[in-house]
């Protein structure tokens, strides 16, 4: 059976559950789409993306929307022609080959990008797929979160950035258990972080890679004004613990009996009842050694 034929196939079984709104199988007939070598010639035949994209709008299910996503973004790809057959279409009269283009885009309608999102340089190299609903939820989840309200001029593409650092992320576990999700989850809020712009325009523009930030501590994603808190908090119980342990009046007026120097430290400490003169504690600078001086 040829790949038109089996396309054609499921898609009479996906036209018959968006008819009866009936989506119990609709996953394994998305998987057996993605499994299948579909070239564009079999996408203008067949107008499957068509069929997927009704199933994407009338399903709730998430990973049902997700999956159905999926499939029509990387047919979307084999719409765009390479650089070289774009400057002779151009050189060209551009009457056939738009027709044709056009109608193979409302095969597999996607909801609009903007335009000069295509224009933005991708420098990570892309993702490997997935057909993982989890996964690709979690790319979803990223993508939303890198995208922010906007993406600043000379950024990657946040769609490949996102799917490049869950691919990282996945790669560390491999397995979408709960560590994999509190690593994504992690990732997520420190990106969508108002007070930690900082991590999101580094991730966008290259100044930290995909694996670097799979990895990172939740310190080092804080953003400054936590990371000068915690070295503001640091500080000071460094400078707590160094006074608690030379608390005291320093003096040269008392001699070690054990080492013989002058460089002591003595506290003076009320032991005895109120009409009783405060007992002295001495400690050695030099040596440690600790003596009571009435």
């Amino acid at each position: 059976m040829s790949t038109e034929e089996d396309v054609l196939k499921v898609m009479k079984k996906l036209d018959k559950m968006i008819s009866t709104e009936n989506f119990d199988d609709a996953m394994d007939s998305l998987k057996k789409l993605q499994s299948l070598p579909i070239t564009l010639q079999v996408l203008n035949k067949t107008r499957v993306g068509m069929t997927v994209n009704s199933l994407r709008k009338s399903s709730k299910d998430e990973q049902i929307i997700t999956l159905a996503k999926s499939l029509i973004k990387g047919w979307k790809k084999l719409l765009t022609p390479p650089a070289d057959a774009k400057k002779a279409s151009s050189g060209g009269g551009g009457g056939g080959g738009g027709g044709g283009e056009t109608s193979a885009s409302r095969d597999v309608e996607m909801p609009a990008a903007a335009p000069e999102k295509e224009a933005v340089a991708r420098f990570p190299p892309a993702a490997p797929p997935t057909g993982d609903a989890v996964r690709l939820k979690c790319r979803e989840m990223l993508y939303n979160a890198l995208r922010g309200d906007s993406v600043p001029d000379g950024s990657g593409d946040p769609e490949a950035l996102a799917e490049r650092l869950e691919a990282a992320i996945f790669a560390e576990f491999k397995a979408t258990n709960a560590k994999y999700k509190n690593r994504v989850r992690s990732r997520m809020a420190n990106l969508k972080d108002q007070k930690n712009v900082n991590l999101r325009l580094n991730y966008l523009t290259g100044g930290i890679t995909p694996e670097r930030l799979a990895t990172m501590a939740p310190e080092e994603m804080a953003s400054d004004e936590m990371k000068a808190l915690r070295d503001k908090l640091t500080k000071e119980s460094i400078n707590d613990a160094q006074l608690a342990s030379v608390q005291g009046t320093s003096t040269d007026l008392l001699k070690c009996g054990k080492c013989g120097k002058r460089n002591c430290t003595y506290n003076q400490i009320q032991t005895r009842s109120a009409d009783e003169p405060m007992t002295t504690f001495v400690m050695c600078n030099e040596c440690g050694h600790r003596w009571k001086f009435c």
